[in-house]
Order: structure tokens, then sequence, then C-alpha cells
């Protein structure tokens, strides 16, 4: 029995909490996500590797690491710096913790022959350096060094470490390593160098600035994930769907922790039978699920809202403002770094399922004071009444709007905020709701999705869209209701509706009360699609 259970196959499973292990994980190769990595290292280079938490860094790290190794030609080894970020000025312990991780590493990963010799004394400001000038004598092969967690230094001790790495690298490959890896959220640029920890540019006197170039490890591309999810099919039998490789990778856009998230909802959690296809449906129930779970990643990030820097990126795009500032490019970059923006223009958040989340979580305040049950929002044909939802809004935002807008933390998109607050409460649970937001379009655009059987029994969806935008005292084409609802008609037209719903918050120093200002009117597109247009 014991025998048995000692050669059994194990099925891998859709990691989302730590490195993966090809062993027991479905994995995305490590050099197909860096490919740029080996002619670096081969040419003797030292470098930057950088992106978001919770993207896969360390595995892939150490893969590769692993893989130059087992080739013959290089002594590489990944190890961490966490250890050293509880001494930001303590100089000594930083780089003595660094070297008892490197040691620790190098027992599980290389063979005796390639160890680094026992540590000599030496003062604090050369210890890292001499330890490494020796293993790199001592050796028989060139060394590779991975210091992953990099970003964890901060202070004195930063320094020390880059300043050594740079005091060594003349000598290099003879009496220092080949070649070496600086591996974190952020590029070299942005380290925590000042004694304080606040986040500076070094500049042309970098302690580092011997680096060649900076990695950038990019989100799975649509077909790693179809790769990854595969994996799974070829193991289990259990196929995705076409339409849910499409769902999981337009949801994700290829956030590793995301799309291994999504996968292993459906598989371990809600545990789709095996005999059955993984559908598009699934993978949106998944969604769902993950942002309710609202996983330690998840939250990481979100505490990151209250940053100023982050604010200053987010705040216009939420509220479809133009972006702009004396320190948006260095706040950008630091958001892109975060992994809560896509790199390029225009600015967008990095994702649907990041957007959800943060909208939810900047409208918690307001919707906390919602009064709506989501049973009296439903017709006897069991469809959403859309006419009753936006009755009893306005009469909410004439009772308390001015007072619960005052509570969003985000006051540029508040009223907007507000809005998809009652949206969510009456919908939660019931259909699903899908915003888009974008920078410079003073818009925001939401579709509700609401299923029910139809009278034949047939089960159906209503799309609901809704256009939502402010009338602030800067804009300079006065009531935006024209500019609404030719906006709105583009957007009815794209997702094939007759109708919709335009709303216009006036938040201008010379808006009447709100009591009076609130109140729903008809209209008509250019194209004749009918609108109810709300005013707030």
């Amino acid at each position: 029995m014991g025998r048995g259970l000692r050669y059994m196959k194990t099925v891998r499973t859709f990691n989302i909490a730590g490195p993966c292990r090809p062993d027991r994980h479905y994995m995305v190769p490590a050099g197909q996500r860096l490919p740029g990595f080996r002619a670096l290292v081969d040419k003797q280079a030292y470098f930057v590797v950088h992106a978001p938490r919770q993207t896969g860094k360390t595995t892939t790290m150490k893969a590769l690491a692993r893989r130059l190794t087992e080739e013959g030609r290089y002594a590489a080894l990944h190890f961490s710096c966490e250890t050293a970020r509880a001494f930001p000025e303590d100089v000594e312990q930083a780089v003595k913790g660094i070297w008892l991780a490197v040691e620790g590493a190098a027992r599980l990963e290389l063979p005796p022959a390639l160890r680094p010799p026992a540590p000599v004394e030496v003062p604090p400001a050369g210890y890292l350096q001499t330890q490494l000038t020796r293993w790199a004598e001592a050796c028989p092969r060139p060394l590779v060094l991975v210091f992953d967690e990099i970003d964890a230094l901060t202070g004195s001790s930063l320094i020390s470490v880059l300043s050594q790495l740079r005091a060594g690298f003349p000598d290099r490959p003879a009496a220092f390593p080949w070649s070496l890896v600086l591996c974190g959220a952020r590029d070299v640029r942005d380290y925590k160098a000042a004694s304080g920890g606040g986040p500076v540019r070094m500049g042309s006197s970098s302690p580092f600035n011997i680096k060649e170039e900076s990695l950038r490890l990019g989100d799975f591309t649509e077909a790693d994930v179809r790769d990854l999810y595969g994996q799974h099919a070829d193991e289990t039998g259990q196929p995705f769907a076409e339409e849910a490789l499409a769902r999981a990778f337009a949801l994700a856009q290829g956030q590793p922790w995301l799309t291994n998230a999504l996968a292993r909802e459906v598989v371990e959690k809600m545990q789709i039978p095996v005999d059955q296809p993984i559908t598009a449906a699934h993978i949106d129930a998944a969604k769902e699920r993950v942002i309710l779970a609202r996983a330690t990643h998840l939250d990481s990030l979100l505490a990151r809202l209250e940053e100023g820097r982050v604010r200053r990126v987010l705040e216009p795009v939420l509220a479809g403002e133009l972006t702009g500032g004396k320190t948006f490019d260095s706040d950008f970059e630091h958001a892109i770094d975060l992994g809560l923006v896509a790199p390029g223009l225009p600015v967008r958040i990095a994702n649907p399922i990041y957007r959800e989340i943060i909208l939810r979580v900047l409208a918690s305040s307001a919707e906390a004071a919602i009064d709506a049950e989501p049973q009296r929002y439903r017709t006897p044909e069991g469809r959403l009444d859309v006419d009753r939802l936006l009755r009893d809004f306005a009469e909410f935002w004439r009772q308390h709007g001015e007072i619960v807008v005052e509570r969003v933390d985000y006051q540029e998109a508040a009223p907007q905020l507000v809005l998809m607050a009652f949206l969510h409460r009456v919908v939660n649970g019931g259909g699903v709701i899908e915003r888009e937001v974008g920078v410079g379009r003073k818009r925001i655009d939401v579709l509700v999705r609401w299923p029910f059987v139809d009278g034949e029994g047939r089960r159906a969806e209503q799309r609901v869209a809704v256009e939502i935008k402010v009338w602030r005292d800067r804009d300079k084409k006065g009531d935006p209701l024209r500019e609404g609802l030719g906006q709105l008609d583009e957007y009815l037209r794209r997702l094939g509706l007759d109708e919709g719903v335009l709303a216009i918050f006036d938040c201008r120093n010379a808006a009447g009360a709100i009591e009076e200002r609130t109140r729903i009117e008809e209209a008509r597109t250019a194209a004749g699609r009918r609108v109810a247009v709300l005013r707030g």
C-alpha cells in the first residue's frame, strides 16, 4: 500500500501562493517569460529585472538560475535579500544577513564544489565585496548571482550594498561575479536611497551606475494563458472552452496571479466536474468569487490607494479627466511598478478585475449608506426595473447625496462612485456590472447585465447601458447634455441597444440646491435612441 502511494502521480495545480514548482504547479516556461536574460548573462552584464508583486519574478529567476547551473557553464544562484529589511541603518547586520541567505541557498542549490568558502571577518563597508571576491576566485565556474527582493533594503544598508557591488565590478570575472542581477518590484532608479527611506532618483551618482539594462518581467501573453490552461486540460482531460480562454485573458489581461486565481477558483473551489468543459460563465463566476474573497495580494494593492503618488494617477482616470502635473511622470512609473496601471498611454487601470475592485473599495463608504433591497427592483417577469431604480436613486440623491459624497476619498470621482455603489447594491448577486473608465473621456460607461427567464422559459439577458458625466466649473462647453447624448449614442450602437441612461451630476459652484436640480428627463439621441436623463 505504501509503495503504491509513493509512486502515485500527483495532478498539478494552479498556484497563487509563493514560487511555483514544476512538479506541483502548472507553469509558463521561465525562458519564455524573460527572453533577453540569457544574452545579458553571456555578455557579463550587471542588470536589473523588475516587475510588480505576484507576477512570478521569484519563480522565473529561480528556474533560470537553476538551468544555468545544470547546463554546466556557470555557477548560478538565486537568493533573497528579504532578511535585511529589518536593518535599514545597520549595515553590518544587513550585509551579514544577505550572506547567510547566500550560504543557505547555495547548500540547497549548488554542489559542494561550487559553494562559497567560509566567510572571513572584515569591516561591514567591505564585507559583501570581500566574500564575493573570495568566492569568485575559488569557484571553478563563473558566478551568476540573482539578488532577489533587493528593494527590501533601504537607507544606508542599500547604499552600502550597491556601493560594494559597484566597487567589485571592475574585477570581474576572475575576482568578482561574472554577471549579477538585481531583482525587485522597482527599477534601480527608484530604490529608496535616502537615509529616511524616501524615494529618490540617484542619477549619475548612483552607486549602481554600472547597470547595463533593465528588464521588466511582463504579464502573460494570450498564448501563455492558453499554454498554462492547456496543461490542465492535458493532465485531467478537462478543456477550457475557447470562450473561457478569451474571457480569462480579457478579465486578467495576463496578470499572472489573477490568471492562476481564476483557474484555481473554477477547478478547486467551484469544482466543475472534469467531464465538463470550463466555460466563460464559469470564469465570470470565478471572477466574482475572487473579488469577494479579497486575497492578501489584492488587499496589499488596495492599501496603496491612499498613497499620494497613486492617487494623483488614479483619481483623474476614475473621473475621466486628463492627467498631468509636475510629478506625473514619476507618479505614473510608480503606479506601473505597483501593477495598478498598465504600461504605456493612455493611462488605464491594469485590468478589468483590478478596476472593479478599486471602484468597489472606493465606493464602499457610500454603499454602506444605501438601503436598497435588491428584490424591490425585479419586475414580475424577472427583469430589472430600471425606471424604479432611477426614481429611487434620485430620491436617495436628494436626501443624502451631499453627505455621502463627502465620505468618498477620491472627490473628483465621488458622484460617479456613489451612483455605481447604488447600482452595485441593487444588482449584487443577481447580475453583473461592467465598467469602462479612461483618461480624457470625461465619462464613465457602465453596462449592467441582468439574467432572467423569458416568457417561453428560455434563459435570456437584459442589458442596461449607463453613461455618467460630471459638470464642473472648469468645463467651458457648458451643459454636457449634448456631448453626453452623442457619446451614449455611440456606446449604445456598439452594444446593439436602442435605449440607455445618461446621468449628469452638476458640481458647479452655481448649481442650484440638490433638491431642485435632481430630476429625471426624457431625451433622444441623434440616431433616435431613447434616453432617460438623470440629473443630480
